[in-house]
Formats: structure tokens, sequence, C-alpha cells
């Protein structure tokens, strides 16, 4: 199902998800979506994104901050995986995130930050590879 809709509260929500996440996988996670899944996606675009990303209380940068502990703390790598991408578009530092990290290791403890160590160096590695790929070759990847 394509992200099309005409509510307000998603289309500011869906704006502020591809300015986080990325046009393409927020692509990737509603065009795909089915009949099972779209509801999901409708939801998490508006209450998360929608309602939540876009407030003035506190900053992007200062948003994947709190992503980066509370994912942690949950021991969920794969969002990590994308929030950790998120936090770098938002302009934490690679610095920043590792520190935010090995915070996490005091509070959540050593096994939960080890994995999000992982998680992170995967990122970095992955990142690196986009930017030192010819544009060329990402467009074509990317399809």
């Amino acid at each position: 199902m394509a992200a099309k809709s005409k509510d307000p509260l998603f289309e500011k929500g869906l704006r502020v998800r591809t300015e986080v996440l990325g046009a393409e996988h927020v692509a990737r996670r509603t065009q795909k979506s089915n009949e099972y899944a779209w509801p999901f996606e409708e939801f998490t675009t508006k209450a998360a994104w929608g309602l939540i990303w876009s407030r003035p209380g506190l900053s992007r940068k200062s948003r994947s901050l709190l992503n980066l502990g509370m994912l942690t703390a949950l021991g969920q790598p794969q969002e990590l995986r994308l929030h950790i991408r998120a936090a770098l578009r938002n302009g934490l530092t690679r610095t920043e995130i590792a520190e935010a990290l090995l915070h996490t290791a005091v509070y959540c403890g050593i096994p939960k930050c080890s994995e999000a160590r992982r998680a992170m160096l995967e990122v970095f590695d992955q990142v690196d590879v986009e930017k030192s790929a010819p544009k060329k070759a990402r467009r074509s990847a990317s399809r």
C-alpha cells in the first residue's frame, strides 16, 4: 500500500520520518505494506513522528540521543541500527554516539551495551562504504 493520506497529522509525520530516517527506509516500510502491516505504519507515522518527533521541546539531536539509550536498554539492536544512522543524520558525531552507548553500560549493563556497540560499528562501516561508493553504484544498489 502506498503512503497516501489526506490526514494532516500523517503528512506531518511522514515528512519528519523521512527527514530523520531517510526516504529509502520510509518508502520500503510504507510502500510494501499490505492490509495487515499498513495500520501499524500509519499509527507509527502519526504517533511517533507526527505527534512526538515534531514537537518543539527537544531538538532532533536530543531525541536521537534519547533513542540510543532507550533502544540499548530495551535490547533492540535492529531498531538501534536504524536510529544510529538517524542520529548521524540529526547531527550527532560518531564520538557522541560512542560515548552515549558507553554511558549505557553503567545503567543498562555491559551485555546490552556490547550488543549496541556491535550495531554501532556495523552502521559506521556501512556508512563508510556508502560514502566511498560512486554515486551511480549507490543508486543501482538501492533499487
